[in-house]
């Protein structure tokens, strides 16, 4: 194939012959150039665009792992937090224990309990089988398990405690509502418990009680512990004062000047409830002391001893 090229000019006339291994050449040399040129420019604009995704990358993983150390600074103070909450609660524990251990010696020492049976300064005997494998060690969610248990343990000890305290306090109050010893502080027994001469009559009667001879005005004090159910007169008691000291006691108080309480009133050993007297059924200045169990008069003298 030929190529005519015409000048208007010059007015010459140009023929190329496309077939001549000459004009093949230059037109194969052009068309390198210009490939050449243009994968010159791909490469320069793919290096640029590289090196702006580079960039990008490099600031997105930057901001991830800063990120990421403000979490890891976040979570290491909520550990620290946990640290320290824990440590708190331990402290309050072993407080709690060591006021326990201190109950409990005091407890043994009012019971009279032999220490080696009940013993707060060593810890209590524990064993069991060993365990199949190895063991683990404790992680933090472990931990706030064991101060649980812990916890849970420390608490039925004190409710353990709380129910030998209970015991040993019945036990005092069970010594306290026991009848036991003088219905005056001064005197003598006039009369005795059981068969006599009524004083009035001079026929044999049937003394339920015991007379203490003493000075009008002098007080009468309870024997026990108790709730005063009677204080007032009484067909031939005269003024009387009458105790429930539960248990199934009962005290009587006879031929007072006057009674010192009222029905209701809760009274300790040793309190005075009444004056001596000589009203109702009497000779002279005495109270008539009765200890009555279960419904029926008993020898005080059993009680109060013969003194």
């Amino acid at each position: 194939m030929n190529v005519i090229v015409f000048s208007r000019r010059v007015g010459w006339v140009r023929e190329l012959n496309l077939a001549h291994p000459v004009t093949l050449a230059i037109i194969a040399a052009v068309a390198l150039g210009i490939l050449g040129t243009a994968f010159g420019l791909g490469m320069r604009l793919g290096r640029g665009g590289s090196q702006q995704l580079a960039l990008g990358e490099t600031g997105r993983w930057a901001a991830v792992l800063a990120e990421q150390k403000t979490q890891i600074a976040d979570v290491r103070a909520r550990v620290q937090e946990r640290v320290d909450a824990m440590a708190m609660r331990l402290g309050e524990i072993n407080a709690h224990v060591i006021r326990l251990d201190a109950l409990g010696k005091r407890l043994t020492e009012m019971a009279d309990i032999d220490n080696h049976e009940f013993d707060f300064d060593r810890s209590p005997p524990s064993g069991g089988p060993e365990a199949d494998g190895e063991g683990v060690s404790a992680q933090i969610p472990d931990l706030a398990k064991m101060l649980g248990a812990l916890e849970q343990s420390v608490s039925l000890r004190d409710s353990q405690l709380a129910a030998l305290e209970n015991v040993i306090l019945a036990r005092d109050l069970k010594e306290q509502i026991h009848p036991e010893g003088r219905p005056v502080t001064a005197g003598f027994i006039s009369s005795y418990f059981g068969k006599r001469e009524d004083p009035f009559s001079g026929h044999e009667a049937y003394h339920k009680g015991v007379d203490f001879a003493g000075t009008a005005g002098a007080n009468v004090i309870a024997v026990a512990a108790g709730v005063v159910t009677w204080a007032g007169a009484r067909s031939g008691y005269g003024n009387l004062v009458e105790i429930n000291h539960g248990d199934g006691y009962v005290t009587r108080y006879a031929h007072n000047e006057r009674a010192l309480v009222s029905v209701g009133q809760t009274v300790k050993r040793g309190e005075p409830v009444a004056l001596l007297g000589s009203t109702g059924h009497s000779t002279g200045p005495h109270v008539h002391f009765e200890v009555l169990r279960n419904g029926r008069q008993v020898d005080p003298l059993s009680y109060v001893g013969r003194h």
